[in-house]
């Protein structure tokens, strides 16, 4: 019996993942046949997404690593040394983004490409259900009419035809002609149990599929909104955002390893039945049809035989030889007894439709339709399913090479905008010359009251000094002390430097970085004892 076939040709990267080993729980290798009821083949899938799993353990410890190594390691740097993680956070960030976004597009492939090669499976198999439907039930109408339509129309004939021995034999003959056809049809291959078997695969495939489908189109858009969101909180320096995607990171690297697990096994698997798949069909229906029946379907050659010839052959010859006695029966028995003239045209209207029905059927057992079914459902599976599968793997180990330097950069990210912010707190909230206290009076008007203005008392001060004589000294200071209230009421101003003094017409004296030290140093008790003695 040939198997050599030229109408289909399984893909090379089927024979790639084919030649994958074949290892089962204990270590063992094992054939790399596609048998999926055998506990063994059946471990050495699963054995693959142990490796998967393997593989994500050891990620999360490298990232462990990193980040423990980066909390324990942390120094203070100086200004110029910060500049270098501030590009590494960028750079980082920028390689995640396109890493990620190239994940996305690969993923949508590759979910696509499968879920065509599925869909073109699912297809095919529904064709040939409907196929071998068909051929079930022809076979059953005919059966039908055969065995209860014809013998009471013989049955009536006989009781008609009962003084005449011819005609009566040949109504027995005409019988023995429909038992032969019986016959025949009896010996044709009980399609129910396989119509059943095909119809239940197609729909549990479409049902997985859809799942499937949904869940990585989930999965793309959860890594692409990840990703989006991780971007605007570097971009926003919002720690929480940060953390939050963090925590979203490390969920999706797990889904991530874990699709690459199922994938993986899925691809190998497949790829060990499309290498040689004509096996495992003829192992699957050794016990429900014949051998021979099987691989003239497979493989559909001219120099196959027909293994149905021969009974169609008997089917066609008995219905053409019980249409030559209804001819005969209705030219000579009708004029002697009119009364059989319903049921010889009954006869005859039986045997056309029976006819008819042989043609249909000859054309369904045909091997070429069931076989283009096959063939689709091969190139379905092998060329389309298995390419998505390698794409939907490739998108997975994008999305892991992605979420790690996600992960790695966070963390830089997190440190840096905390340096910022602790330099920032650095600054003195009661230092005059700094802007953000000077922001914080205006919004604060009860609090201006307490600050006071550097400007405006040493202002008073040269003021005081300048217009009055040594002699003069014993003068009251009052004032002063209007000066002082006066200046309360602009300090709140962010021009209060150019605050003309109370009563003069000169501009406030110049003051020097040290004077400005000097003032910042002092307390509020001893500015007044030194505005005091300097009155006295």
């Amino acid at each position: 019996m040939s198997s050599i076939r030229d109408d289909y040709i399984a893909p090379w990267w089927t024979y790639w993942l084919h030649n994958f080993p074949h290892v089962n729980l204990n270590f063992q290798p094992i054939d790399n046949t596609f048998t999926p009821q055998d506990q063994n083949y059946q471990q050495s899938l699963i054995f693959l997404g142990c490796v998967a799993a393997a593989g994500l353990g050891l990620n999360l410890l490298c990232l462990a690593i990193y980040l423990s190594c980066l909390c324990c390691c942390r120094k203070d740097e100086e200004e110029e040394s910060k500049r270098p993680n501030s590009c590494c956070v960028t750079w980082s960030a920028v390689a995640a983004g396109l890493i990620s976004c190239a994940a996305v597009g690969v993923g949508f492939y590759g979910n696509s490409e499968t879920n065509d090669g599925v869909y073109q499976l699912t297809y095919s198999l529904y064709n040939a259900n409907h196929t071998l439907g068909g051929v079930d039930s022809l076979v059953t109408n005919t059966m039908g009419s055969m065995e209860s339509g014809l013998k009471q129309h013989l049955a009536r004939l006989d009781e008609i035809f009962a003084t005449r021995g011819d005609y009566v034999q040949t109504l027995r003959f005409m019988q023995q002609m429909a038992d032969n056809v019986i016959k025949q049809l009896l010996g044709l291959p009980d399609w129910d149990m396989a119509k059943v078997d095909l119809a239940a695969i197609a729909d549990q495939t479409a049902y997985v599929e859809y799942y499937r489908w949904l869940t990585y189109l989930l999965l793309l858009i959860l890594d692409l909104v990840i990703c989006l969101a991780a971007c605007l909180g570097l971009a926003k320096q919002s720690r929480w955002l940060l953390t939050t995607m963090m925590v979203f990171g490390v969920l999706t690297l797990i889904l991530s390893w874990a699709s690459l697990g199922v994938d993986l096994a899925t691809a190998v698997g497949t790829s060990d039945f499309c290498v040689i798949p004509d096996k495992f069909i003829m192992n699957q229906t050794k016990d429900l049809i014949s051998s021979d029946i099987v691989h003239y379907y497979l493989y559909c050659s001219q120099t196959l035989p027909n293994p149905f010839q021969q009974s169609l052959t008997i089917f066609q010859r008995s219905l053409t030889t019980m249409q030559i006695q209804i001819q005969g029966l209705l030219q000579f028995a009708v004029p002697l007894f009119p009364t059989a003239e319903r049921d010889l045209m009954g006869i005859q209207h039986l045997l056309n439709s029976s006819e008819a029905s042989l043609h249909q059927l000859t054309a369904l057992l045909d091997c070429r339709g069931l076989n283009k079914d096959y063939l689709d459902a091969l190139i379905g599976v092998c060329y389309d399913g298995v390419e998505g599968l390698l794409y939907l793997c490739l998108f997975s180990i994008l999305a892991i090479c992605a979420f790690c330097a996600m992960l790695c950069a966070i963390p830089r990210a997190w440190t840096h905008i905390a340096s910022r912010e602790r330099d920032y707190d650095d600054i003195d909230e009661e230092d005059p010359f700094n802007p953000q206290a000077r922001r914080m009076t205006t919004h604060n008007p009860n609090h201006a009251t307490n600050v006071h203005s550097f400007c405006s008392y040493s202002s008073s001060m040269g003021s005081q000094s300048s217009l009055h004589p040594p002699a003069a000294q014993a003068v009251s200071n009052a004032p002063v002390s209007e000066y002082m209230n006066q200046s309360a009421l602009f300090g709140g101003n962010q021009r209060y430097e150019n605050v003309p003094l109370i009563g003069r017409g000169s501009p406030p004296p110049s003051y020097s970085p040290s004077m400005r030290a000097t003032y910042l140093s002092m307390t509020e008790d001893q500015i007044r004892h030194f505005g005091n003695d300097f009155q006295a």
